[in-house]
């Protein structure tokens, strides 16, 4: 098994973390992994997007073309990421500032309110994990456990009280992921 992911939107909405947070479930299962990051010079608001693989063979290179999912968050990245995704994969979006909706027809496509869900829950801070609980309903390529193992290992020790809202905040996506 190997899963090619691209997590695209603006910095400050989560996506390294996702991508690292997956990576690090990854090596918590010992499967291969790679996490690439790519962002602007801006700390919050500029572009931001973080290839993930993961992987029961060895990776031979971390830079791809096209993915088997990609995480949309945002419409610059809809325009950018939707054509690579390779037919048969999947696109999994947030519709929070998406003007022209996904269009393909040899993908499947899935959303989740991942930003109305995390206002919901009192805490917008959490809205990448809303959508790692709806990416891993629909793949799941790693297991609760070490996603949770991961996020210790990603936060800061001083922010490890918020672990038990992040793990809502996975389950609150698995439950509200759709089908388009």
């Amino acid at each position: 098994m190997t899963e090619e992911i691209i997590i695209a939107g603006f910095g400050g909405q989560g996506v390294l973390s996702m991508g690292k947070i997956l990576a690090y479930s990854g090596i918590m299962q010992d499967q291969e992994v790679s996490w690439m990051p790519s962002y602007g010079p801006e700390m919050r608001g500029g572009t931001a997007n973080v290839t993930v693989i993961v992987s029961d063979e060895r990776i031979s290179s971390p830079t791809l073309s096209f993915f088997d999912t990609a995480v949309i968050l945002n419409q610059q990245s809809m325009d950018k990421f939707e054509e690579t995704v390779k037919p048969g994969g999947v696109l999994l979006y947030d519709p929070n500032g998406i003007s022209k909706h996904p269009t393909r027809t040899d993908i499947t496509i899935y959303k989740i309110e991942g930003a109305r869900l995390a206002a919901e829950m009192g805490n917008t801070k959490i809205f990448n994990m809303v959508v790692l609980g709806a990416y891993l309903k629909i793949k799941p390529i790693v297991k609760l456990e070490n996603v949770i193992k991961g996020l210790k290992k990603s936060l800061p020790e001083r922010y490890h009280k918020l672990i038990p809202l992040n793990e809502d905040a996975i389950t609150m996506g698995m439950k509200n992921v759709v089908k388009i």
